[in-house]
């Protein structure tokens, strides 16, 4: 059974960076489209970023490009979330999950099979 776990969350000032890490157990993981998502309290899950297998496409919500970017080593079973220039308004529980085949990038939640337990980002004004 596949697990995601997450890393590196924290607390920030508005500005500043951190890097998010998913690291997956299994064999399979070069096999699957990665994503990235948060929660805000009181708010649905949204679709932060997502990675195809290859790490040839990438994909972002609007409210994050540019500032973030997100990456995988297939090699080590992680994907990244860089993230920069972060605003108080990133504040939330950040998730990764597994890409359901065929989908690669989708923004919905649904078509995601696995996820992680998520990491809380916290950025202070």
């Amino acid at each position: 059974q596949v697990q995601l776990v997450e890393s590196g969350g924290g607390l920030v000032q508005a500005g500043g960076s951190l890097r998010l890490s998913c690291a997956a157990s299994g064999r399979t993981f070069s096999s699957y489209a990665m994503g990235w998502f948060r929660q805000a309290p009181g708010k649905e899950r949204e679709f932060v970023a997502g990675i195809s297998r290859s790490k040839d496409n990438t994909y972002y919500a609007d409210s994050v490009k540019g500032r973030f970017t997100i990456s995988r080593d297939n090699a080590k079973n992680t994907v990244y979330l860089q993230m920069n220039s972060l605003k108080p308004e990133d504040t939330a529980v950040y998730y990764c999950a597994r890409a359901g085949p065929p989908y690669v990038g989708t923004i919905y939640a649904h078509h995601y099979d696995v996820w992680g337990q998520g990491t809380q980002v916290t950025v202070s004004s």
